[in-house]
């Protein structure tokens, strides 16, 4: 089982990445280095990482509990997971080469920043909503 920890550590990993990688890729001369390559290969590893710790460890109670309210929350939560990849999958898909793990931007710099600005933003969220709203429903669930 994982611990809210290191949960906690992967959310603040993949916050820093993004904070990092959205000062990096803004140059278009930086996009194609392999070190930010690296970086962001990492990030969207431990996004994956992440969401699939999250599934594997905490929605089985949640989705057990008699409340209605909680079994919500879970399916909430699960379906937002689906989407995300879903948007994430898609996004490698268009800009990634991921057996040469490098960017594929070509001379479309300005639409890869909105799309991986709005890629950002969602991840992001979807942390804030874990801490504010998951996090708290599991702690309750498991305390009770």
């Amino acid at each position: 089982m994982i611990t809210y920890d290191e949960l906690n550590e992967q959310n603040h990993k993949i916050t820093e990445l993004s904070n990092v990688l959205a000062i990096l890729l803004k140059d278009r001369l930086i996009c194609d280095s392999e070190t930010c390559c690296k970086l962001f290969f990492n990030y969207i590893d431990r996004v994956n990482e992440h969401m699939h710790d999250v599934e594997a460890n905490l929605y089985t109670d949640l989705l057990r509990h008699s409340s209605s309210e909680i079994n919500n929350t879970a399916k909430n939560f699960m379906s937002g997971s689906q989407e995300i990849k879903r948007i994430m999958n898609s996004y490698v898909k268009k800009w990634c080469n991921k057996s040469s793990q490098a960017l594929s931007i070509g001379k479309n710099h300005e639409k890869f920043m909105r799309e991986t600005d709005e890629m950002f933003e969602m991840v992001l969220s979807r942390i804030q909503s874990e801490i504010e709203h998951l996090y708290p429903t599991i702690r309750a669930v498991n305390s009770a």
